[in-house]
């Protein structure tokens, strides 16, 4: 169990080192008014605690991805251990935090008006669409994974708790934030820390054969690590969902000062928990009853059920595979709220009224129910790749502000390279759902559009530093009267 062990304690290390040092490099101002005061509406902005906000974030992010992604990239061996330390630490937990905070500077924009700030008018319309169809994909993903995993444990049929979900989910996307989703959130909180920590003590009281490092790839089906890995596990290492929540967030935060908390903190305990569930799908599944066995007859739900079960008996078992199931739900819940924040911010739709947000949010509830129809498998493959793809873009807007900003970018430019490969590589390999093309001429297509992604960056650049460009929108400043307020408030 020693890189399982050292896995989780360098993911808290990472927290306390490279996250300060992040925090550092952007620089924050306390004195700074945020959103959740100035543009206080009570609807999405209002303004919340820390502890609160902290515990939403990591519902929010914390769908299916950090459980059934690391379950099936845990086909990879160990190796997918070291994709969800290095990541967390240096490229999702850092994308988290400087989307929520550049947010925050920018009266808690989402990431389409981000875009189209920061790389162009173009990547505006192209972002919103993405967004649009990547939270599309995940509240559908969100709503057939629990939907499925309640069907088996109780007698009530899968299309009544589907009808179920979409009632709360519409519930929870009109009320204001702070009516439900802040008030229900810490309870689900404490069923989804006691769902992850049960697994993960349970693997270490047991002893657990839990596999050590090896950069082999052990996958039954001889699939290629790159750039399948960097794609499958993405919600517990890299996930540009986090780019369409994070925003949710920057609009109830008190101060720039408890980001790091928020953001890059949550995004830690998310790569916690994607360990956790990783190891307990490579060492409890060998043998005759191989992982790829158990997925091929059941998915990841089936390895959810079967490790809570055997890891924590009946009782414990059900309980943690409740806080498996509260995970996709929180998720699948801001995932609307998000794409009716988003869609009403370009159409400059009103929100303050009930019906203008049930104008909004209506359609997107029909066509995800048209989408629950589809094959989740297939889903799956649409939603990684409209996934990392998002991840790409909130890493280069972060990039570009910190280039204009005259602060180290190599942060998130270096990562960001490297997903804009793993992403063009993947889209032109895919079999299903890509080109199908070989895996060299995929490298040498993604190569070629790396370099001009890298290209028209830098032209961007240019065109911008040339001129006045305001990287934060202005804002009001506490004084020092109201920050001490402030500070026994919270």
């Amino acid at each position: 169990m020693i890189t399982f062990i050292a896995s989780i304690l360098l993911l808290i290390v990472g927290y306390f080192t490279y996250g300060r040092f992040v925090e550092r490099v952007f620089v924050t101002d306390r004195k700074r008014r945020t959103p959740a005061f100035t543009m206080r509406d009570d609807i999405d902005y209002v303004p919340m605690n820390t502890t609160r906000n902290s515990l939403i974030q990591l519902l929010n992010i914390a769908g299916v991805g950090p459980i059934f992604g690391p379950i099936l990239g845990a086909l990879y061996g160990p190796v997918a251990f070291v994709w969800i330390v290095v990541g967390c630490i240096f490229a999702g937990a850092v994308h988290d935090y400087l989307t929520g905070m550049i947010s925050i500077r920018n009266h808690g924009a989402h990431l389409p008006q981000l875009a189209g700030k920061f790389l162009g008018k173009v990547m505006k319309h192209v972002v919103n669409g993405f967004a649009i169809l990547l939270l599309l994909l995940v509240g559908t993903v969100f709503v057939t994974s629990p939907a499925t995993l309640l069907a088996n444990m109780t007698s009530l049929t899968l299309p009544l708790i589907i009808g179920l979900i979409f009632v709360y989910y519409l519930v929870a996307t009109l009320l204001p934030i702070d009516k439900v989703i802040g008030r229900v959130y810490p309870y689900f909180g404490a069923l989804l820390l006691f769902s992850a920590a049960g697994i993960g003590i349970g693997l270490i009281v047991t002893g657990a054969p839990i596999p050590e490092l090896t950069f082999d790839n052990l996958h039954p089906e001889g699939a290629p690590i790159f750039p399948l890995l960097f794609l499958t596990i993405s919600c517990g290492a890299l996930s540009g969902f986090h780019a369409t929540q994070t925003p949710i967030i920057s609009r109830t935060t008190e101060n720039e000062s408890c980001g790091r908390k928020i953001f890059y903190g949550m995004m830690i305990t998310e790569g916690v928990i994607a360990m956790i569930w990783a190891a307990a799908a490579m060492s409890l599944f060998h043998g005759e009853q191989s992982l790829a066995s158990v997925l091929a007859a059941g998915g990841p739900a089936a390895v959810v059920s079967e490790v809570s079960v055997s890891m924590l008996g009946a009782i414990g078992g059900t309980l943690a595979v409740l806080g498996v199931i509260v995970l996709p739900i929180t998720s699948g819940d801001t995932a609307f709220r998000s794409a009716r924040m988003i869609i009403a911010d370009y159409l400059k739709v009103d929100q303050k009224p009930i019906l203008k947000r049930l104008l909004v949010a209506a359609p997107l509830f029909v066509l995800s129910a048209a989408l629950t129809q589809i094959d989740f498998t297939l889903l799956w493959r649409y939603f990684s790749w409209a996934n990392q793809t998002t991840a790409v873009i909130a890493l280069w807007v972060a990039t570009m502000y910190l280039v204009l900003s005259r602060k180290p970018h190599l942060i998130t430019s270096l990562p960001a390279t490297f997903m804009t490969m793993a992403t063009f590589t993947y889209i032109v390999w895919e079999p299903n759902m890509g080109l199908g093309q070989s895996m060299p001429i995929s490298m040498a297509v993604a190569a070629v559009g790396t370099l001009l992604c890298i290209a028209l960056f830098m032209k961007r650049v240019r065109r911008l530093s040339g001129g006045i460009f305001a990287v934060d929108e202005p804002a009001e400043v506490l004084d020092s009267s109201a920050a001490g307020e402030l500070a026994a408030a919270r």
